[in-house]
């Protein structure tokens, strides 16, 4: 299927890169693959077919489980066409009967590109490096690329632009979102405050290459333990789990200890500016209709963790308008790094 001489998506040619992380994109490379998002979002809408890369193959690895990621780069692979097809940790011999260098070279023998959910960031880099097929980086413990798309999709519908957004993030914001966001909107010129505990605080170094970043687009970077200070003036409040894939259980006692200050409830909302939006990549904590949430809720009597009851399912809540964006934005990536690309 052509593409209309007429799509945004001619606009610029991203064939053959990798989405490894943010910091390997310009703002302008950003803009771009927002704005595909959004012509690809209206062609969903209207149901207006976009199988341009039929023929064109992709495989999914993770070795983390996910809903949101596995189905929408499920879904934006059938949507434009292609073959998918999932593995997850049982479903291949990665690093167990065969080394990531050689599945990475009969992958590519096979797909057009992969997509990669797991731990290390440097298996995306490797991954990208023996398959020479474009890779696709689903979540590492260090950056979750595709999910800030998302999120600066639904902060520009939200309030019509991009730039000088007062986004604070709350919470332990060493780990994958907390640099990811960090990253995205220091490329956008938002105001990113990270609300956390001193010793929670992101790497210095990435710090700095944000800081840096941010003086050229007029975003700021702000680091603060304060809840009042973090929260004043905020357009909008994004939370993420206390606890994260992988991590062992021994660590929940501690990390409520440190982080239910810093939990987006009433006070914090209020605090912000009266038309703030929260946002959250979820799954989230915000009551005990889950296995995990009834562990906790017995073992440490909260029945509320990250985000309380009351913001998550309020009217300032767009969090299923964001995972929603998961689909449209990892669309728009396969799209624009796949089209014109040819092993």
């Amino acid at each position: 299927m052509k593409i209309p001489e007429s799509s945004v998506i001619n606009r610029m040619d991203l064939s053959g890169r990798s989405l490894i992380k943010l910091l390997d994109f310009t703002p302008e490379e950003i803009r771009y693959l927002l704005d595909v998002s959004k012509e690809l979002k209206e062609d969903k809408k209207l149901k207006k077919s976009h199988r341009y890369l039929e023929g064109k193959n992709l495989v999914l690895l993770f070795e983390k489980t996910s809903t949101r990621t596995r189905c929408a780069f499920e879904v934006a692979g059938m949507d434009l066409g292609m073959g998918v097809t999932f593995l997850d940790s049982a479903s291949s011999q990665m690093g167990k009967k065969e080394s990531l260098a050689d599945t990475a070279r009969v992958l590519g023998r096979m797909y057009d590109g992969i997509e990669y959910r797991g731990y290390k960031q440097q298996t995306v880099v490797d991954l990208a490096r023996y398959s020479k097929v474009p890779v696709f980086n689903g979540l590492t413990d260090q950056f979750h690329p595709t999910q800030i798309l998302a999120d600066l999709l639904t902060v520009e519908e939200n309030f019509g632009r991009l730039n000088g957004i007062n986004f604070t993030y709350m919470g332990d914001a060493r780990f994958n979102m907390g640099n990811s966001l960090m990253v995205g909107c220091a490329k956008m010129g938002l105001n990113f405050t990270a609300c956390a505990p001193a010793d929670l605080f992101p790497d210095p170094a990435l710090v700095a290459e944000c800081q840096e970043v941010a003086a050229k687009s007029g975003g700021t970077i702000t680091l603060t333990d304060d809840v009042e200070k973090g929260t004043r003036n905020a357009d909008v409040l994004y939370t993420d789990i206390w606890v994260s894939m992988g991590e062992p259980d021994s660590v929940w006692s501690q990390r409520i200890k440190d982080l239910s200050p810093y939990q987006v409830n009433r006070k914090a909302m209020a605090n912000a500016n009266p038309n703030a939006i929260f946002m959250h990549c979820l799954p989230s904590f915000h009551d005990t209709n889950t296995t995990v949430g009834q562990d906790i809720c017995s073992k440490y009597g909260i029945s509320e963790m990250e985000v309380s009851d009351e913001v998550f399912e309020s009217p300032q809540s767009v969090v299923f308008d964001e995972a929603e964006n998961r689909m449209h934005t990892i669309k728009a990536v396969i799209l624009a790094m796949l089209r014109n690309f040819n092993k």
